[in-house]
């Protein structure tokens, strides 16, 4: 669709460059993740785990047991997926609870939690109610708090933190009708005005916005004399005049979400509401998601936690055959997958979170890779529950109560975990950005080669510079620790995880080295071929889950807490896990995307229309995307803050 009147007309070339302006650039810590990609299984940085100080738990704990008394009892799941809505009792008792500031620092009014903890208390949330995590998520990990902690001035967080933590709600608005995950063509501008910016544009999906006091905007700043300009980051008081919250929007999921359009029509922000200097909004929201991201895998591990919970109780109580369906290898297989499952991605957060707060690494490929695999995986254990369900898995709750059954809502937790596929970077999107991150190595000793816009002289020297790196990384990936026998030891117990750890070193040299000959077959042409970097990416997400449960089990089996049960699902989730890292190796050169490519070319040009005769469209009418020009609202402003 071509760029409307009041939006930037964006280049592809243009768009990328943008996204690489955004990405931090330097890596000044090591991380595990990229060490995976690039072949080197850097177990050390991961092992012995890393555990929270003394205090940091003591305090996380007792916070964790008030909230569960909260959740246990003052929250009603069934009446927020009845009313969609949560109601504001609900969220002030949270706020008395001090919900609000779980991440906030206590100087500010916050309980100081680590980003362990924080995830530990969104887990419970979660489970109590997907739409409450969410409020709590959005305001925390990607609203104001987290942004003004990390790029905020100090009379910024003198200001907003204490509001933020005990009061106000906030939200982040990106999102555009016509923009998504393509920043650069954002159509919502701030132009300055004396001390001021003048903001005008709509945001689309803004979650919390219908009920926020403080947003956290992105708007372009017009270059022009003393402005640098450029996407940019504003603190917006949501009751401003100008601020128009222009509907409340209803999902699949997530009933309760307070997530709506918001309109900016001659909103005046002070220059002191800016964060961080001009051109620096992309930066900063992506800095912000290294450790936000996290918090959706938090609430998929609630989520898995609940699911093994009810397929456990379910399938012993119903019988089929003389013996209970979970007896039945059928039924069996995916309770030990959920089982399984659960445990590795628990393993995964907890280990990204600890190592987000001890900041001896650089997480942001492992949290992303946390987002990425809990969401899909969320979704898979979900689905395989309303499978053992049955038929009562897609009948509602209200409906198995008003017949005299266990209200299970077990189709509203497929619904509700459907959207964390999409919130915070979709899985399409999360794959091209963990592989540009996987192959930054490459890029940066050889990247001039295959631009086409380098100088022959820089790729002459960009050749000699790859030359080098090449001969001494090359020769690593032919041998390792993964092809000696009694490599990794210290795992083998009753149940041995030394294999595992083994294959997950083997398999990320011959990772490296696919991916290398890949860039060597494509070079230039890399970057288009997304079914290719998906499957990569995939492989290092499996193989991180499975070097983090491994990790765990060894952690709970020197604590004395469960690791013989630790170690057996370890395995059985590594177990698990190599069959799917073995297909995806074979679909890296094996798989239908030149077919794929062709297709979609019939299938757009109209080709293959024929084979839509036969049905009715019971769609309405409507454009495809809403007409977003800047201006005065025209509705009624449904913004309601709770107070």
């Amino acid at each position: 669709m071509s760029a409307t009147p009041h939006q930037p007309k964006v280049t592809e070339r243009e768009a990328r460059q943008v996204a690489e302006a955004a990405r931090e650039q330097d890596w000044r810590k090591p991380s595990f993740a990229k060490e995976l990609f690039l072949g080197r299984f850097r177990l050390d940085l991961i092992h012995p785990h890393p555990m929270p100080a003394d205090e940091d738990a003591q305090r996380g704990e007792e916070f964790l047991a008030k909230l569960r008394d909260f959740c246990e009892t003052k929250i009603d799941s069934a009446r927020i997926e009845r009313e969609a809505r949560i109601p504001d009792e609900t969220v002030n008792g949270l706020k008395e609870l001090g919900a609000l500031g779980m991440k906030i620092d206590t100087k500010y009014g916050g309980l100081g939690l680590t980003q362990v903890y924080y995830n530990k208390a969104l887990t419970l949330v979660g489970s109590a109610s997907p739409a409450l995590g969410a409020l709590l998520s959005a305001h925390q990990s990607i609203g104001v708090p987290q942004p003004l902690k990390l790029f905020g001035t100090q009379e910024q967080k003198d200001t907003y933190l204490p509001r933020c933590a005990r009061t106000d709600i906030s939200a982040f608005l990106l999102t555009e009708p016509d923009v998504g995950s393509d920043p650069a063509r954002l159509a919502t501008t701030a132009v300055p005005d004396g001390d001021d910016y003048v903001l005008d544009g709509v945001k689309l999906w803004t979650t919390n916005g219908v009920v926020a006091d403080l947003l956290v905007v992105m708007a372009r700043v017009p270059k022009s004399e003393g402005h640098k300009g450029g996407i940019t980051a504003f603190v917006v008081e949501a009751g401003s005049e100008g601020v128009t919250v222009e509907n409340r929007n209803a999902f699949m999921g997530l009933r309760g979400l307070e997530n709506g359009v918001t309109r900016f029509h001659r909103v005046r922000v002070p220059a002191a509401n800016r964060i961080g200097p001009e051109g620096a909004g992309l930066k900063i929201a992506l800095t912000t998601l290294n450790t936000g991201r996290l918090s959706l895998p938090a609430m998929c591990v609630g989520a898995g936690k609940w699911c093994l919970k009810i397929a456990r109780e379910w399938s012993a109580a119903r019988e089929q055959w003389g013996k209970p369906v979970a007896f039945h290898e059928a039924v069996g297989a995916k309770i030990s997958f959920i089982a399984a499952t659960t445990f590795a991605l628990e393993a995964v957060v907890d280990l990204s979170s600890q190592m987000a707060d001890e900041n001896r690494n650089d997480i942001r490929i492992e949290a992303a890779l946390a987002k990425l695999y809990g969401s899909e995986m969320g979704w898979l254990m979900a689905d395989e529950l309303v499978q053992i369900r049955g038929g009562r898995g897609f009948e509602t709750a209200e409906s198995l109560a008003a017949r005299g059954e266990r209200a299970v809502p077990a189709e509203q937790i497929l619904r509700d975990l459907r959207i964390n596929r999409i919130f915070e970077g979709s899985t399409e999107i999360m794959h091209l950005l963990i592989a540009r991150e996987a192959v930054d190595a490459h890029l940066s000793v050889a990247g001039d080669l295959i631009d086409p816009d380098k100088s022959l002289s820089d790729k002459a020297k960009a050749g000699a510079n790859a030359g080098v790196f090449y001969a001494k990384w090359l020769p690593k990936l032919v041998a390792g620790q993964g092809q000696i026998p009694g490599a990794y030891g210290e795992f083998r117990r009753e149940v041995d995880l030394s294999p595992h750890l083994r294959y997950v070193e083997r398999g990320a040299r011959k990772l490296a080295r696919s991916t290398f000959y890949a860039m060597s077959r494509w070079q230039g042409r890399m970057e288009t071929k997304q079914g290719f970097l998906g499957r990569i990416v995939d492989i290092g997400a499996e193989l991180f889950a499975m070097s983090a449960a491994c990790v765990r089990a060894e952690l709970l089996r020197k604590e004395g807490d469960h690791g013989r049960e630790a170690y057996q699902l370890a395995d059985a989730f590594c177990r698990q896990s190599r069959i799917r890292v073995e297909e995806l190796f074979g679909r890296l050169w094996s798989n239908t995307d030149d077919l794929d490519r062709k297709v979609v070319k019939g299938v757009l040009s109209g080709t293959y229309a024929w084979l839509e005769e036969g049905v009715v469209d019971p769609s309405g009418e409507g454009p495809w995307i809403a007409d977003a020009t800047p201006g005065a609202a025209k509705r009624e402003n449904v913004h309601r803050p709770i107070r």
